[in-house]
This record gives C-alpha cells, structure tokens and sequence, in this order.
C-alpha cells in the first residue's frame, strides 16, 4: 500500500537556515565572552595563589620568589579580554594581561606583562610560579560557560 505526504512551507524553511550562519556567529561571540569572563576570573584566583617573599637581590644563579610589591601589581592589574577575531568558520579571543599597562615597584616603572611572564615562566633570578597553567587548567568552566551561552541563546534565536 502507497502513502502520500505532502509538505509545506519547505521553501520558507530553507530560507530561514540559509539566515543561520550569520546569526551562529553573533551568538557564538556573546557566549565567548562569557566564557573569557570565567577566564578572566580564573586568572585573578590563579594570581592570588603567588608565593611570595621580602625582596632581596640574589646572586650566583640563585633564585628567588617575587616580591608582595611584584605580586599586588599582578593582583591590582586588569586583566582584559582582547578584541574578537571573527571569521566565517570560527570567532576567537584572548584573555590575559598583554595589555595591562605599567606599575611601579619600589618607585620604578615596570610593565605588568614583563613582571607576569617573570612570574609565569621565571628569570634567571625568579623562580617559576606558572600560573597562567594553573587558571588554564580551569578552561573546563570557561567551556561549559560558552556551551550554557549557545543553548540558551539557540532557544531564543529567531530565524525571522
């Protein structure tokens, strides 16, 4: 036995799903930065948990920990959510303290990048504090954030 079905409105759904791909990236953009703000907020956790000590030269390929000075710079520093790059296939950004400015320690003026990456990756006389790992290592909320993002706003969206 043969059925007919007929269906309707096939052309208006097709124009709508043509409209999705400019939408997915609006949508895609605003769940990114919630998911740079878990970041951002991330890295200000990460920054409190620098060791710290009195400041002291060293010498002799000894190392020490940064400063309390060094540290509240970091702690005090904005971290800031660079500009998106959007393109067809994919919308990105950074979060960090790449442009957060200078300070000053100890009456000199230091840029906040220059004591974080000393910090982060240690100098020749600073010990290796990583903790742009340690806030990385916590991307699993970033992402869950953005996933919350879109399915909240993939609910809404209106194809019209």
């Amino acid at each position: 036995m043969a059925f007919k079905i007929e269906v309707t409105g096939l052309d208006e759904l097709l124009t709508k799903m043509g409209k999705l791909p400019e939408k997915a990236a609006d949508v895609a953009a605003l769940a990114l930065y919630e998911g740079a703000a878990v970041m951002a907020d991330a890295i200000s956790q990460a920054v409190q948990g620098i060791a710290t000590e009195k400041f002291h030269y060293v010498k002799g390929g000894r190392q020490r920990l940064p400063s309390p000075e060094e540290k509240a710079l970091l702690v005090n520093a904005k971290k800031g959510v660079a500009k998106f790059h959007k393109t067809v296939m994919q919308v990105d950004t950074s979060v960090g303290l790449q442009k957060a400015g200078y300070g000053t320690i100890n009456g000199k003026t230091k840029p906040i990048p220059l004591v974080a990456n000393s910090i982060n990756s240690g100098t020749s006389f600073m010990k290796k504090q990583p903790f742009f790992r340690k806030a990385k290592a916590k991307s699993g909320a970033a992402t869950a954030a953005i996933e919350r993002g879109i399915e909240s706003r993939l609910d809404m969206l209106s194809l019209d």
